[in-house]
C-alpha cells in the first residue's frame, strides 16, 4: 500500500514537472511553417535564416500572436526573431499589424516595428513610421510621428501617441492635430477613445470650425455628437461675439452653446459687451441670453452706458442688435442714470424704452406708482414710459421723450425747495455734453418754480397751470421759463407761500434711488451663489512606456545571456533603455512643458 502511495506521488510531481516544462516550451517563439532554412554563422551567428517559398509566407507563432513574412533571422537561444518583407502581425480578433520590418523578443514580449507601420483596430487605423507594441502591457507607442483615421471622427496627427489596447485609449501628445470635415481640433494632449469617439483635451486647444472658434486649457469633445465641454480660461468665439466662462458647453448640431460664472459675452461688431454668470447663446437665432448678476455695456470712448437686470437679451443681426434687461432693471452712464421694469434699447436707431408694467405696480389706489425714472445731471423725471434717444457715432445723447403722466423735479439750488412741473407729455432736448438744454411739457402743464435774480436771492415761488411750459437750460439751472396759454399763476413771496402747497400732485423725489456708480446697479440684488463647477480632472502626464517591468524583463534577458554564454548586449534589450539613461529620454516621452499643472 505504501509503495502505491510513493509511486502515486512520484507520479504527479512528475506530471506537473512534465506539464510546467511543456507550458515553458509553448512560451517560447514557434515557427510554424516556413519554406526555405539556411544558416550563416559569419552573417547572423546562432541564427536560422528562413525563406518563403511559393506556397506562402513564414508562419510564426507566439502566445496568441500570428505572425507572417517574407524573411526572418531567428534567434532560438534568445528566443529573438527578426521578420522583413510584407510583415503582418495579428493579435486574436480586434488587432493586426503591418511593416517592412518586426523585431520580436519572446522574454520581454515587446516588438518593434519599422516602415510604412499600419496598426488596425476594429474602430481606427494608425499609420507611423516606428511602433513599439508591449504584448505584456497591451500597449503601442510611437515618438517620432504618427496618425490615427476614424472614419467618423477624422484624421488625428501627432508627434508623440500611446494606444492602451485594454480600454481602447489613444493618448496623443506634442502637436496634436484632430482633422474632421466640420472643424480642425488643435491641442498640446488628446486623450481619445475609439469606441465611444470621446476627446479630452489638456494644455493650450482650439476648435475651428467655419462659423466658430474654441478655445481651452481643458476640455471634453465628443466627436461623434459635436458636443463639447470646456473649463480653464475657456472661449467661443461665434459671429462677431466672443464668449468667456469658468466654463463652457457647445452644441455644434444646434448652433447652441452656454456657459456659467464669470461669463463675458463681446459683441466686435458693435463694440458692446455683457457680463454675468449664466448664459445661452442661440447662433441661429441671433440671440444672447444671460442672467445673475447680468450687465450690459455699451462701450463708448468718453462715457460707457451700462445696463443691469435680472435678466438680459441680446437679439438680431450683427447688424441691428437690440438689447432688452427685465426685472428691477437700472441703467447709469456718468451724465443720467435710470430705473425701469424693463429696458429696451436698439443700438441701430440709438432708441432707448423704460417700461413699466402694469401688473406690478401697487394696488393701493392711494400709493405713489413706480414709474420708470431717469435723472439727468439735477433733474429727475417720470412717466409712464420714457424714450431716449441717442446718437451712437457721435457718443452722445440726442432727446428724450415721457410718454403720459410725465413729471420732472429739480431741487432749487440754494434752499430745500423744488423745482417741479407735470402735464401729459414731456420732450426734452440735449446738449453737445449731454446735459437738458430745452424741455417742453405738453398739455396740462402744472409747475412750481422758485424764482430768482441775477444775485441768486430768491425773489418768490410762482405756481401755474398752462397749456404747454417750455423750460431753458444752462449747466444745472432752470434761465427762462415761459408758459402759453397760461391758465393761471401766482407769484408769492416766500412768506406767504402755502406751506401745504410746496409739491404738486404726484410728487416722489427718489434721489435716494438713484445709482451713481457701477456698483450701485448691483444694490438691490440677492446675495451671489455660484455653483462649483465639475467635470472634467486635472491633467495628468502619462507613464513612462518604458516603464521598470519593462526593463527589468530587458535586464533578466541580459543574465540568461550570460548564463548561457550568448552575445551581450542581448538582442532582446536592443530598444529599451537602461535604468541609468531612461531619465535623458523622458523629455521626449512626456508631455511637452506647456501643459497644464495640476492645481
Amino acid at each position: 500500500m505504501k509503495t502505491f502511495q510513493i509511486h502515486y506521488i512520484f507520479f504527479v510531481f512528475f506530471f506537473i514537472a512534465v506539464t510546467s516544462l511543456q507550458a515553458q516550451e509553448q512560451k517560447r517563439i514557434k515557427i510554424e511553417y516556413s519554406g526555405f532554412l539556411t544558416t550563416s554563422e559569419t552573417k547572423y551567428p546562432g541564427a536560422k535564416v528562413l525563406t518563403r517559398d511559393d506556397s506562402g509566407q513564414i508562419h510564426i507563432i507566439h502566445e496568441g500572436v500570428n505572425m507572417w513574412c517574407d524573411q526572418a533571422i531567428f534567434y532560438s537561444k534568445e528566443d529573438f526573431i527578426e521578420a522583413y518583407g510584407n510583415v503582418k502581425m495579428k493579435q486574436g480578433d480586434t488587432i493586426n499589424m503591418d511593416a517592412k520590418y518586426v523585431e520580436y523578443s519572446g522574454k520581454t514580449k515587446l516588438a518593434f516595428a519599422s516602415g510604412d507601420v499600419v496598426l488596425t483596430e476594429p474602430s481606427s487605423v494608425l499609420t507611423t513610421d516606428t511602433l513599439y507594441f508591449d504584448r505584456a502591457k497591451q500597449q503601442s507607442f510611437y515618438k517620432t510621428g504618427g496618425k490615427v483615421v476614424r472614419d467618423s471622427s477624422g484624421t488625428i496627427t501627432s508627434t508623440i501617441g500611446r494606444y492602451y489596447m485594454d480600454v481602447k485609449k489613444y493618448q496623443f501628445v506634442n502637436k496634436v492635430k484632430l482633422v474632421n470635415p466640420q472643424y480642425i481640433l488643435e491641442t498640446e494632449q488628446l486623450d481619445y477613445y475609439t469606441e465611444n469617439a470621446l476627446a479630452y483635451m489638456y494644455g493650450p486647444s482650439t476648435i475651428t470650425g467655419e462659423t466658430s472658434k474654441i478655445y481651452c486649457e481643458r476640455g471634453f469633445y465628443d466627436t461623434k455628437s459635436d458636443m463639447g465641454y470646456f473649463i480653464k480660461n475657456s472661449k467661443i468665439d461665434y459671429d462677431n461675439r466672443t464668449i468667456k466662462g469658468d466654463s463652457l458647453y457647445f452644441d455644434r448640431n444646434k448652433n447652441f452653446a452656454s456657459a456659467t460664472n464669470n461669463i463675458t459675452v463681446t459683441d466686435t461688431l458693435n463694440n458692446s459687451v455683457i457680463k454675468g454668470h449664466y448664459a445661452e447663446v442661440y447662433r441661429a437665432k441671433d440671440s444672447v441670453f444671460i442672467t445673475k448678476r447680468a450687465l450690459a455695456i455699451s462701450v463708448q470712448e468718453r462715457d460707457s452706458l451700462y445696463i443691469h437686470g435680472d435678466t438680459l437679451m441680446v437679439t438680431g443681426k450683427p447688424e441691428h442688435r437690440i438689447t432688452r434687461a427685465f426685472r428691477n432693471v437700472k441703467m447709469y452712464k456718468s451724465d443720467m442714470s435710470g430705473k425701469a421694469d424693463s429696458i429696451h434699447m436698439d443700438q441701430q436707431t440709438g432708441l432707448t424704452q423704460l417700461i413699466n408694467l402694469s401688473r406690478l405696480a401697487p394696488k393701493d389706489n392711494f400709493a405713489v406708482k413706480r414709474r420708470p425714472i431717469i435723472w439727468n445731471v439735477g433733474n429727475q423725471m417720470t412717466g409712464d414710459t420714457i424714450h431716449i434717444k441717442s446718437n451712437a457715432e457721435e457718443e452722445r445723447l440726442d432727446s428724450l421723450i415721457v410718454f403720459e403722466n410725465a413729471f420732472i423735479i429739480s431741487k432749487d439750488t440754494i434752499g430745500k425747495g423744488f423745482n417741479q412741473i407735470k402735464g401729459q407729455r414731456l420732450y426734452g432736448l440735449f446738449n453737445d455734453q449731454n446735459q437738458l438744454k430745452q424741455v417742453d411739457i405738453i398739455r396740462n402743464a402744472e409747475s412750481i418754480y422758485y424764482a430768482r435774480n441775477d444775485e441768486q436771492k430768491l425773489i418768490g415761488i410762482e405756481k401755474s397751470k398752462s397749456a404747454n411750459i417750455s423750460m431753458f437750460f444752462e449747466g444745472n439751472e432752470i434761465i427762462e421759463l415761459k408758459k402759453i396759454n397760461q391758465v393761471d399763476g401766482t407769484l408769492f413771496p416766500e412768506s406767504k407761500y402755502p406751506a401745504n402747497a410746496t409739491q404738486l400732485s404726484g410728487f416722489d423725489w427718489r434721489e435716494e434711488e438713484r445709482p451713481k456708480s457701477v456698483e450701485d446697479l448691483f444694490t438691490d440684488d440677492p446675495p451671489l451663489d455660484l455653483p462649483i463647477i465639475k467635470g472634467l480632472e486635472p491633467y495628468v502626464p502619462q507613464d513612462e512606456f518604458f516603464d521598470d517591468q519593462l526593463i527589468d524583463r530587458a535586464e533578466e534577458a541580459e543574465e540568461t545571456n550570460k548564463s548561457n554564454n550568448l552575445q551581450n548586449p542581448s538582442k532582446a534589450s536592443r530598444h529599451i533603455p537602461s535604468k541609468d539613461s531612461i531619465q535623458n529620454l523622458k523629455p521626449d516621452l512626456k508631455t511637452p512643458a506647456t501643459l497644464e499643472k495640476a492645481p
